[in-house]
């Protein structure tokens, strides 16, 4: 239950409270946005919480917007929502936890583990709050770990795992791995996939080493060109890890089925987000990086800002990964994931991110060829503002929503691109893509009614030789009803709005 006095009053001063109509019509916006978040209408949610504050700024209002910037990955905005709710009421426990859930997903856990205890000394008997402290702490102690343990490991896992001595045992019923892989086996893997059933621990880890070496031996911005032939063309997919449901495995494979599964003559760019958020993410980058192996120069992947260590964490890689194979397969992902190309340039013309552009003017594409991509991703650089930034509609750079990366204006988009294209995944959009920036951003998004809430259609684009891009629509295909987000930690409110 939300508190009935106005902690507002406290920064206001009594003198400054609105009229009781006001606030009345106040509440009445606030509550709309609740109705608005429960839907998943996340934007309509933000402008009603936005309205609310308007008329009356209270740690209530303040608090619940920030809930769902952070359902929208906004997490820049919602630390600041938090922040201004704490500052309103200093006593309102839902704004720390806010914080913190903003902070968390960040990599700030310091911060995090800080406001998890203030919650926690607040509200002893939650058990909600006891185990997101709990988990922020473990969280905290891995990376210590993992950070001795590579300090004293002098080659990678990938280099040194004996995959010889690892034995197919005879009850296994799925595809075995050929020597080399073709087009029958890509089509095995999905039928099996299809089935609910897992690929072998031992072809799983020797599928991870082997495209761990492909990736590496590639540059972190790919020079794609196109086939010689009249119809030649390329297919960019937006965020997949909107395949985060088994629904949306069924998506991806809709998107074979609309469009063709990949080939010599019919290549692939996916623009990175393959995972977290849902219970079917292991099926689905397997596949694409089973693709990629087979048609390497056909099948192009650029990693999105959910390929990193912290995100697995908290939005559920890790845990499904663990829950399926274990700490070994993992660790094998993550070194994967390191290697991804950050950004990819069609015919010398068309420039492919996750995220958008950088904080400095006269970045050039061999700059970003040569970024040093073998890491984590870095809160600040280069490599940072590919995977996390965003377009934003009036001119200049401003701070990022997300609070890593930037807000880009059409001037710096112009300038970057003279007279280019650019295409940009990142961010869940209703049509499946936006063109934006004076026709030189578009943004596309792969994944319909994603986490199967929002409602969304899913789309993909083709360039041809002219290099207009060409729009492929499409929506939601059923699939058995398995819950999403298994492996996800809440990332909600403490107790509800």
């Amino acid at each position: 239950m939300e508190s009935k006095r106005h902690p507002a009053a406290v920064a206001i001063g009594a003198s400054h409270i609105p009229s009781e109509a006001t606030r009345e019509r106040a509440e009445g916006f606030k509550n709309q946005g609740n109705e608005a978040l429960k839907e998943h209408k996340l934007a309509l949610a933000v402008e009603y919480y936005t309205t609310a504050i308007e008329l009356y700024p209270t740690a209530i209002y303040h608090a619940n917007r920030a809930a769902a910037h952070i359902k929208m990955e906004s997490y820049g905005s919602a630390l600041k929502d938090a922040t201004e709710a704490i500052s309103l009421d200093p006593a309102y426990i839902k704004a720390y936890y806010r914080r913190a859930s903003a902070n968390l997903p960040l990599g700030h856990l310091k911060d995090a583990l800080r406001d998890y205890r203030t919650v926690v000394k607040m509200k002893p008997s939650s058990a909600e709050a006891k185990s997101k402290l709990k988990l922020c702490e473990q969280l905290i102690r891995q990376a210590a770990f993992a950070d001795a343990i590579q300090s004293e490991r002098n080659r990678p896992l990938s280099e040194t795992i004996d995959v010889n001595s690892m034995v197919v045992d005879a009850t296994y019923d799925g595809p075995h791995l050929p020597q080399t892989l073709t087009s029958e086996f890509m089509v095995q893997v999905l039928d099996h996939f299809k089935r609910g059933k897992l690929l072998h621990r031992k072809y799983v880890i020797q599928i991870l080493v082997a495209i761990k070496t492909l990736f590496a031996s590639l540059p972190s911005l790919l020079r794609i060109p196109l086939e010689k032939h009249e119809n030649a063309r390329i297919t960019v997919c937006g965020d997949t890890h909107g395949i985060h449901t088994q629904r949306q495995f069924y998506d991806v494979c809709n998107i074979f089925e609309m469009n063709g599964l990949p080939s010599e003559k019919n290549p692939y760019l996916f623009n990175g987000d393959f995972v977290d958020r849902g219970s079917f993410s292991l099926e689905v980058v397997l596949t694409l990086f089973i693709m990629k192996l087979t048609f390497p120069r056909h099948v192009h992947l650029l990693r999105g800002n959910h390929e990193s260590k912290n995100m697995n964490k908290i939005y559920g890689f890790e845990g499904e990964v663990k829950h399926k194979y274990d700490d070994v397969v993992m660790t094998l992902f993550s070194e994967v994931f390191n290697w991804l190309p950050l950004a990819a340039c069609i015919e010398e013309k068309v420039v492919v991110v996750h995220g958008g552009l950088f904080h400095q003017d006269g970045v050039t594409l061999a700059d970003i060829e040569k970024i040093n991509r073998n890491r984590e991703p870095p809160e600040a650089g280069l490599m940072s503002d590919l995977m996390w930034s965003d377009p934003q509609p009036f001119p200049g750079r401003g701070p990022s929503k997300r609070g890593i990366g930037l807000s880009f204006g059409p001037d710096i988009t112009k300038a970057f691109l003279a007279h280019n294209n650019l295409v940009r995944s990142h961010e869940v959009k209703d049509e499946g893509y936006l063109v934006e920036h004076d026709e030189k951003c578009i943004t596309v998004f792969s994944a319909p009614n994603y986490c199967d809430q929002m409602g969304n259609k899913g789309a993909f684009i083709h360039f041809y030789k002219d290099l207009k891009p060409k729009f492929k629509q499409f929506t939601a295909v059923e699939h058995p009803p398995i819950r999403p987000m298994a492996y996800a930690g809440n990332m909600g409110g403490l107790f509800g709005l």
